[in-house]
C-alpha cells in the first residue's frame, strides 16, 4: 500500500524497473530536493511510501514534498554511486549530504601547460591541471615543495612558453637561470622532453613513490661515475640522499604494505567525520579528515561509501585495496575491502580511527567554546536517546549509601543541572529507620524522605533519578516512588559498578552503554561525585563519634563539657596537649584537673 501519494506518483513507482540506477525527487516548483542511488530502483523508491510514519522526521517531511520522480538506469550499483555523487555536486539538493567545503585546504598544482609550473593553491580549477592534496598541514606541503625545488630545476615564471613564442625570442633568461634554479626552457636551453621527465619524477614523489624515483636516479649516478663525470654523479647522489632523508621522516608502517587507502568513520546526531590515510611503500604520505553535514540521519555505511567514492574521483585515487572498519555493501570494481583483525593493517586502521576521533572532539570543542550551552544540550540530547527518556534530563539527582559494617550509615545525594554539578543542592542523609548494613532499606528511606519533602514544599522534581547499585537498590527506590505516587512520573535507573550495567524498572536485562559515550561518562561522574560526597560525610561523622567516645571515658565529664572542649580545641589531641591553665579557662578548675590528670596517666 502506497501512502502520501497521488495517482501520478503511484504510476511512476509501478513503472520503475528492478535495475540499479539513480532516482531524483522533485518538489512542486520543479526543484530537485533529493538524489539517491539504488541497487533496485523500484524497491528503494517504494520504501519511501510504504510507511505511515518513518522513524526519522526529516524523511517524513521529504516524502510529503515529493511531486515528481525521475530516474536514470545504469549497469551496476557502483555506476549508480558515481552518477549519484556527480549529480549531488551539480545540483546540491537540500536533503542530500555534502562534504563540507574544503577550499581552505591547500593543494599542490601541476599546471596544464608546456613546461608545467608546480605551485601551491587553494583554488581547484577544472582546466586539465593535476592537483594533489588537499593537505591538512601547510607545513607538510611546503616541506614537500621545498624538497622538489632542491631536487629539480623547474621554472617559476608564468610566461606562455609556446613553441611560437620561444622561437620568436620573446623571453630572456632571468636570475633563476643564473643562480641554478632553472635550466632556461624560455630560450630553448632545456627541451620539453627532458623537462617532462623531471615532471614525471616530481609526480611520483608527491604520490609518495620515493623508491621508484631513487631507482631511476641510482643507475644515472653510476653512469656518471663510470664516465668520470664526478660532479654530476655527486649532484645525483645528493638528490638520492635528500629523498631517502625525506622518506625516513614519513610515518613508516611496513614495507610489505605497498599501496593502500585507509578509511574510518565516526558520527554524531548532526555530522559525520571520515578520515583518509594514503599509504605508499610502507609509509603514510597523506592524511585528511572531512566533516559531512547529515541531512536524513544517514548511517555510517552511507557516509563511508559516499566519502570513498568522492575521494577516489576528486583525488584520482586508484588503490586496489581499501582498509575499512566494516565492508560497505557497494562493491567498487577491482577493489578489495580489508577489515583487519591484527598486524600492521590493524594498526593503520586504529591510527585512522584515532585521527577521526581527535578531529571530531576538536570540532565539538570549538563549537562548545562559541556556544557553551551547546555542550550541555548535546550531552543531554544523547543521554535522552541512549536511556530512551521521554524528556531531556536537565535536572538529575544521584544517590549513594555509605556505611562500614553497618556503623554510622549515611547517604548522599548530588544534583546536576544542565549536565553540570549544582553543589549548593547537594544533600547528606543520616539513616534513621534502618539498623545494620541494609543498603536496600536505606535507599528506600532516603528516596522517600527526599521526594516527600519536595512534594510537601511544592518544589520542582528531577527528570531523572540515578541510584548507585543494581536491581536491588533500584527496586527499593521504586517502592518509595510508588508510595508517593511518583512511579512513571520520574525516570529512574540504577548503575551497577562491576560492568557499569544500567538497569531500568521492570527489566532484568541491563543496558550496556558504549564506554566512550558521553552519557556513560556523565553517569559515572555523578555516581563518583555522590560516593565522594557521601564518604566525606561518613568519615566526619565517624571521627566525631570516635572523638566523643574517647572523652566520654573520663569520669564526671558530661556531654556539655565535651562539646565545649571540642568547640575550643577542635580535637582530642589538642585537649591532651593543653596546659592546666588553658583547660581551666574553658571548663573551670575542678574539671580541668580531672581532664589534665586523666591524660597524664594515659
Amino acid at each position: 500500500m502506497l501512502l502520501h501519494t497521488n495517482s501520478y506518483i503511484e504510476n511512476i513507482i509501478k513503472a520503475l524497473p528492478d535495475k540499479p540506477g539513480v532516482y531524483q525527487f522533485y518538489d512542486e516548483t520543479g526543484v530537485i530536493i533529493y538524489i539517491g542511488k539504488a541497487k533496485n530502483l523500484k524497491k528503494r523508491v517504494y520504501s519511501y511510501f510504504n510507511k505511515e510514519k518513518h522513524e526519522n522526521g526529516k524523511i517524513n517531511v521529504l516524502v510529503r514534498k515529493i511531486s515528481d520522480i525521475k530516474y536514470i538506469v545504469v549497469q551496476t550499483e557502483f555506476d549508480a554511486l558515481l552518477l549519484e555523487n556527480n549529480l549531488i555536486k551539480e545540483y546540491q539538493p537540500r536533503y542530500n549530504i555534502l562534504l563540507k567545503d574544503d577550499k581552505t585546504f591547500p593543494w599542490i598544482c601541476i599546471k596544464n601547460e608546456r613546461f608545467p609550473r608546480i605551485f601551491p593553491t587553494r583554488n581547484v580549477v577544472k582546466d586539465g591541471s593535476l592537483y594533489f592534496g588537499p593537505y591538512a598541514s601547510v607545513r607538510m606541503m611546503n616541506t614537500l615543495l621545498d624538497l622538489i625545488r632542491r631536487l629539480y630545476q623547474l621554472r617559476t615564471c608564468n610566461f606562455n612558453l609556446s613553441k611560437e613564442n620561444i622561437n620568436k625570442g620573446k623571453f630572456k633568461i632571468c636570475l633563476e637561470y643564473h643562480i641554478g634554479n632553472c635550466k632556461g626552457p624560455c630560450e630553448s636551453y632545456q627541451d620539453e622532453e627532458d623537462y617532462n621527465r623531471t615532471i614525471s619524477q616530481v609526480q611520483e614523489i608527491i604520490k609518495g613513490n620515493i623508491h621508484s624515483v631513487t631507482k631511476q636516479l641510482k643507475p644515472l649516478m653510476f653512469l656518471y661515475s663510470e664516465s668520470l663525470d664526478f660532479e654530476k654523479a655527486q649532484i645525483i647522489k645528493e638528490k638520492i640522499e635528500l629523498l631517502e632523508k625525506y622518506q625516513s621522516k614519513s610515518t613508516v608502517v611496513s614495507p610489505t604494505i605497498s599501496d593502500v587507502d585507509v578509511f574510518s568513520v565516526l558520527s554524531d546526531e548532526h555530522n559525520g567525520y571520515v578520515n583518509f590515510l594514503k599509504v605508499i611503500n610502507g609509509a603514510i604520505i597523506q592524511s585528511h579528515t572531512v566533516e559531512i553535514k547529515k541531512k536524513l540521519d544517514e548511517s555510517d555505511e552511507e557516509l563511508l561509501i559516499h566519502t570513498i567514492t568522492g575521494f577516489r574521483q576528486r583525488f584520482g585515487e586508484n588503490a586496489k585495496e581499501i582498509i575499512v572498519p566494516f565492508a560497505p555493501e557497494t562493491d567498487i570494481p577491482c577493489v578489495t575491502y580489508t577489515i583487519p583483525q591484527k598486524g600492521d593493517k590493524k594498526k593503520l586502521l586504529e591510527l585512522s580511527q584515532r585521527n577521526v576521533r581527535y578531529y571530531m572532539t576538536d570540532k565539538q570543542k570549538q563549537k562548545d567554546l562559541v556556544d557553551p550551552e551547546r555542550h550541555s544540550k548535546r550531552i543531554l540530547s544523547q543521554m535522552m536517546n541512549d536511556l530512551h527518556l521521554s524528556a531531556s534530563p536537565s535536572h538529575i539527582e544521584c544517590f549513594d549509601n555509605s556505611n562500614i559494617q553497618g556503623a554510622f550509615p549515611v547517604a548522599a545525594m548530588v544534583v546536576f543541572k544542565n549536565a553540570k554539578p549544582d553543589k549548593k543542592e547537594y544533600r547528606h542523609f543520616n539513616i534513621k529507620t534502618v539498623e545494620g548494613p541494609d543498603d536496600f532499606a536505606s535507599m528506600e528511606e532516603v528516596i522517600y524522605r527526599r521526594y516527600k519533602r519536595l512534594l510537601d514544599e511544592n518544589m520542582s522534581l528531577p527528570q531523572l533519578i540515578i541510584v548507585d547499585g543494581g536491581k536491588g537498590q533500584l527496586s527499593s527506590a521504586l517502592k518509595s516512588l510508588e508510595k508517593l505516587d511518583l512511579r512513571g512520573k520520574i525516570s529512574i535507573i540504577g548503575i551497577a559498578k562491576r560492568l557499569e550495567e544500567i538497569y531500568f524498572p521492570g527489566d532484568s536485562i541491563p543496558l550496556y552503554i558504549d564506554k566512550k559515550s558521553e552519557t556513560l561518562k556523565l553517569i559515572q561522574y555523578m555516581r563518583d561525585e555522590a560516593h565522594r560526597f557521601g564518604i566525606t560525610h561518613h568519615r566526619g561523622k565517624r571521627e566525631k563519634a570516635l572523638t566523643k567516645s574517647q572523652l566520654s571515658e573520663i569520669e564526671n565529664i558530661g556531654d556539655k563539657s565535651i562539646q565545649t572542649l571540642l568547640r575550643k580545641f577542635k580535637s582530642v589531641n589538642n585537649i591532651k596537649n593543653a596546659s592546666l591553665e588553658e583547660l581551666q579557662k574553658v571548663v573551670g578548675k575542678s574539671k580541668s584537673e580531672i581532664i589534665f590528670n586523666y591524660f597524664r596517666k594515659k
